[in-house]
């Protein structure tokens, strides 16, 4: 019998059908799969789950028994929980605090909660996770990798019988990917079954027992990881055969347009300095917390440099604001796109054309504005019910394709980005690949920031590698592995 049997599912939206007629099973101590272009249905499909949405027809099953949740409080009391990608955590409470909310220890003889009882157990569930963070930290003072794990100890002290883990490395570098597939592992062998939803197919194939495939809202089909190849999960994704190499040959000829010299800002990076040229792709790699993206925000003029010289073009420049940055060239698409680049309750027209505004005066030219986003939806391929739909709704790929269009209108010289494929699906990320191979032959200079070091070894010319805010190792092309990449990050120099 499956722990979880759904069959015949369908849910539909204003103008859009989200899912037609799905089957779907979870066995008791499985790892599941879900993987999909965005826009497939995998989200609506948890959201189903987990008592966020009811289906429109069809019947779900838990534990041998028909279930109709109303809410996700309902979904939680039978065994359901969601580990989603945004946090449910209370920045300015404790690390004990977060994971034991609602389920506080009381005192054996008294209504007060055992404080001491509460810390210990925390310190239990930490050590089993593999953090050695203090149970009293405030969460706010953690890193995102960290508050992650927090977030995951959370779900797994209420003892769920089914885990929904939607992009849960995400945020995570390789070393804390491997302890979190440990802990799944641990998991299943309790008898949880886990639904695992990643766009990273070398994870799935490494972690789920099988995968389920779902296009335009309908299950594709349901297959044994160990009987299916990433190119070919690919090709089920997609519907149809694609070429996804993406690796490219050196093309660092151009002249130097960017020079960092001893750029300091304590306590998060020391003394760094490189250089980049153009039509040069530049990756930047170490694992999460060695300073990789305060580095590029003080190069944009996010936060503050301490110390250091900037030169652009071979001229020293001062960028204490983000503005500077922009009248010296540089172009940065953050990591959280979400929250630091996009007006989510803004069109993608408006999103689009928004560094425009500076350029237009008073006024605004409708016929320019609209001859502009129409050119770069052509050009980027951006997929859009119409230029008019609310950014907040769009798909994760196109949301990034709408900030990188904004950054193209101003061609800036020198592009930085930081996790440009996370949480985006297999075929815009071929085409995000694509898109950065074309801007730096057309002579931009790119800086990558990427936690998959395929990427990394695919898309640059040379890798520069940190490791606890300092700049560790230089890697020319033909040195750069995914074992090389790892070595340094590690500390094993």
């Amino acid at each position: 019998m499956a722990l979880l049997e759904i069959r015949g599912v369908s849910k539909s939206f204003p103008g859009v059908q989200a899912l037609s007629q799905v089957d779907f099973d979870v066995q008791a101590g499985e790892v599941h799969a879900l993987i999909g272009e965005n826009g497939a249905g995998k989200s609506t499909l948890i959201k189903l789950i987990g008592g966020v949405y009811q289906p429109d027809a069809g019947s779900i099953h838990f534990e041998g028994k028909p279930v109709s949740f109303t809410s996700p409080q309902e979904s939680k009391i039978a065994g359901i929980h969601t580990l989603y990608q945004e946090f449910n955590l209370l920045p300015e409470t404790s690390v004990a605090e977060n994971i034991f909310l609602g389920s506080e220890p009381l005192m054996r003889y008294l209504p007060f909660i055992d404080w001491r009882k509460m810390r210990s157990q925390t310190q239990e569930i930490l050590e089993m996770l593999g953090m050695h963070i203090d149970p009293d930290m405030q969460v706010s003072d953690l890193n995102v990798a960290e508050q992650q794990m927090v977030e995951l100890a959370k779900t797994l002290h209420v003892q769920p019988k089914l885990l929904l883990m939607d992009e849960p490395t995400a945020t995570l570098s390789e070393r804390e990917v491997r302890t979190l597939f440990g802990l799944i592992r641990r998991v299943t062998e309790r008898g949880i079954g886990v639904i695992y939803i990643s766009h990273r197919l070398a994870e799935i194939l490494e972690i789920a027992d099988r995968v389920t495939v779902l296009r335009e809202g309908r299950r594709v089909t349901t297959v044994d990881t160990t009987a299916v190849t990433s190119d070919q999960l690919i090709n089920l994704v997609l519907g149809k055969t694609i070429n996804r190499n993406f690796a490219r040959k050196s093309h660092r000829t151009g002249t130097e347009v960017l020079r960092i010299e001893r750029l300091t800002r304590y306590p998060t990076f020391e003394n760094v300095s490189f250089e980049l040229h153009a039509g040069e792709i530049v990756g930047l790699a170490g694992l999460v917390g060695s300073g990789r993206t305060a580095l590029v925000r003080s190069i944009f003029g996010l936060d503050t440099a301490d110390s250091g010289i900037i030169y652009v073009n071979s001229q020293a420049v001062s960028i204490q604001s983000p503005r500077d940055a922009i009248a010296a060239g540089i172009g940065l698409l953050p990591e959280n796109r979400q929250d630091q680049a996009l007006l989510l309750d803004m069109s993608a027209r408006e999103n689009i054309t928004l560094s425009q505004l500076e350029k237009s005066g008073a006024l605004i030219s409708q016929k320019a504005e609209h001859q502009l986003v129409k050119r770069y939806i052509e050009k980027l391929q951006i997929k859009l019910p119409s230029p008019e739909a609310k950014t907040r709704y769009l798909s994760g790929g196109t949301q990034q394709k709408i900030i990188l269009s904004r950054w193209l209108a101003l061609q800036p010289r020198i592009l930085i980005f930081d996790e440009p494929t996370q949480g985006i699906d297999i075929g815009t990320r071929i085409e995000i690949y694509r898109l950065l191979g074309e801007l730096a032959s057309q002579g931009s200079a790119i800086v990558i920031i990427s936690s998959e070091l395929a990427e990394i070894v695919g898309l640059c010319d040379r890798a520069l590698v940190m490791r606890s805010g300092h700049l560790v190792k230089t890697l020319e092309h033909e040195h750069i592995t995914e074992e090389s990449l790892l070595y340094y990050a590690m500390g094993e120099s």
